[in-house]
C-alpha cells in the first residue's frame, strides 16, 4: 500500500505520460490484463484510458486491473486512470 504523500508524487509524474492502452466495450479481459501486467513490470507507471463505448467506468476498470495486477490505483479522473506497481527487476521509480 502506499502513502498519501507517494500517491501525490506519482500522480505528479503521470502527469506527463500519455495512455498505453484503452478500455473498450469488451471490458476487462485476460488478455488486457497480461498486457498491462507485462506494462507495469517495465514502466512501473502507467495511465489506462477507458473509452465512452465501455460498459464500464474508469473506477470499475482501475478496480478490477488492480486487483487482477496486483497493483495500487494512484488516480482515476474522469475516463483515465493510473496504475502503479513495483518493478521486480526494473526499479525506476524511487518512493
Amino acid at each position: 500500500m502506499i502513502t498519501s504523500k507517494q500517491r501525490a508524487y506519482l500522480r505528479s509524474l503521470a502527469n506527463k505520460i500519455p495512455a498505453l492502452y484503452q478500455v473498450g466495450k469488451d471490458g476487462v479481459n485476460d488478455n488486457m490484463v497480461e498486457l498491462i501486467n507485462d506494462a507495469l513490470e517495465a514502466r512501473e507507471l502507467i495511465k489506462v484510458h477507458v473509452l465512452d463505448n465501455a460498459f464500464m467506468s474508469a473506477r470499475d476498470a482501475s478496480d478490477q486491473l488492480a486487483d487482477a495486477t496486483k497493483s495500487d490505483v494512484v488516480q482515476v479522473i474522469g475516463n483515465k486512470f493510473v496504475l502503479y506497481k513495483e518493478s521486480k527487476e526494473n526499479k525506476k521509480i524511487e518512493l
